[in-house]
Formats: structure tokens, C-alpha cells, sequence
């Protein structure tokens, strides 16, 4: 239960870093049409990011601890524009659910996709 409780809330990290990417996206533009590319730009290079190494049916899955650095990426940016964009509180609260999520998934030896290291 606890396992599919993290992946759940995984699952969930994963689309609020995305949108917090496009909200970083939209608050950074500088006119009119930055705004919207950036807030779609962002997202779409996390997810691209995300599918190629991290996500469970990664085009080329890294093993871990190799993982963790696009993973740390794609949230320390979600993180990184919420603070940015003046949202202190919810880039710690989100920051801490991913990195306590990212243990627990770890302590309780659940996989979220990637390769296995040989040997």
C-alpha cells in the first residue's frame, strides 16, 4: 500500500513540476509572445527530458544513481521558478515532498522504470 501511495504521489510531483515550469515559463516573459512560448517551452523540455532518461519506459533509462541528476533537473527548476516567481512556501513544500518521496521510494526499494547497473 505505501508503495503505490508513493508512486502515487510521484505521479503528482511529476505534473506539478510541469506546470510549475509553465508558470515559471509565463511569469518570466518579457512581451507578449515570450510569454507564452516560454510557458510551454519549459514544460515540454522537462517532459522531453523526463521521457527520454527518467520516465518508466524511458527511451534511454538510466540506472541509478545516474537518474537522479535529469531528476533533480526537471524539479529543482519546478522549484527553482517557484521561488522565483515569489512563491517561497510552496517551492520548499514541493521541493521537500520530492526529495522525502524520492527516499521513501528508495527505503522501500520501489521502482519508478530506469536500467539496472550490471553485475
Amino acid at each position: 500500500m505505501l508503495r503505490g501511495l508513493n508512486l502515487t504521489l510521484r505521479f503528482l510531483l511529476e505534473l506539478v513540476a510541469l506546470a510549475a515550469l509553465g508558470y515559471g515559463g509565463w511569469q518570466a516573459g518579457w512581451s507578449g509572445w515570450s510569454r507564452p512560448l516560454l510557458a510551454v517551452l519549459l514544460p515540454v523540455a522537462g517532459a522531453v527530458l523526463w521521457g527520454l532518461f527518467v520516465a518508466p519506459r524511458a527511451r534511454y533509462p538510466l540506472p541509478d544513481p545516474l537518474r537522479l541528476l535529469p531528476e533533480w533537473v526537471v524539479f529543482g527548476g519546478a522549484t527553482l521558478a517557484l521561488l522565483l516567481t515569489g512563491h517561497p512556501v510552496l517551492a520548499v513544500v514541493f521541493a521537500v515532498l520530492a526529495a522525502a518521496n524520492r527516499v521513501a521510494l528508495r527505503l522501500l526499494d520501489t521502482s519508478t522504470g530506469g536500467a539496472t547497473l550490471p553485475g
